[in-house]
């Protein structure tokens, strides 16, 4: 059985447990991160060095960085499953988009997430917010012209960048403090994504 290290709020760990949902792969899930600690101790440290979450234990293979583990699992556990397609160029167009949540649109996002959700009303910088929301707006409105036309982000088929996108999505359309523009193929294809039932048990709940 494979281990998981991470907190449950974590939106690169829920991004692992709803692939090993999709996969219908079975694990232990180890609390680690924040409240949680453990992160930062020796034992962990000597799996991964960068201290985060999470981590994938796989009989005596380590793997950390959440794309990474979730590409691991779909070649290893998902043969003859299109959420990471063999075809070269669809997957790497799969790939690119991987790449830009974790280049792009996380960093960007990481912001008004936090201070909204994890930072007392109190201490935010709402000016700053206000305009650190407005550059995530630009890139979901990069997303909602891609997806003009299509149900999935790439292909004909569920995959690994409708997996990760609607992940980050779920933020988006969780703060409820936002005001948000009219982005109608977003909309549209984030209720499809979000009615999957790996999405509702592990991104759907409350933002913390």
């Amino acid at each position: 059985m494979l281990t998981i290290w991470g907190r449950a709020n974590s939106v690169n760990v829920q991004k692992v447990l709803w692939c090993c949902d999709e996969l219908g792969v079975e694990y232990e899930r180890i609390d680690a991160g924040m409240q949680f600690g453990r992160n930062h101790e020796p034992d962990y440290l000597a799996m991964n060095p960068m201290g985060r979450v999470p981590t994938l234990v796989d009989g005596d293979f380590v793997l950390w960085e959440s794309n990474a583990i979730i590409r691991y699992l779909a070649m290893q556990y998902g043969e003859g499953s299109a959420i990471y397609p063999a075809d070269p160029k669809l997957r790497a167009s799969v790939d690119r988009w991987l790449d830009w949540t974790l280049s792009t649109l996380q960093p960007a996002e990481r912001p008004v997430f936090w201070g909204y959700i994890r930072t007392p009303e109190a201490k935010r910088h709402l000016k700053q917010l206000e305009a650190d929301a407005r550059e995530v707006e630009a890139l979901w409105r990069v997303i909602d012209a891609h997806l003009r036309g299509r149900d999935f982000v790439e292909g004909n088929a569920f995959s690994l960048a409708d997996l990760v996108i609607a992940a980050y999505a779920r933020r988006w359309y969780g703060i409820a403090e936002l005001e948000r523009p009219a982005l109608p193929d977003l909309e549209r294809w984030y209720a499809q994504q979000s009615a999957r039932p790996g999405f509702q048990r592990y991104v759907a709940p409350e933002l913390t």
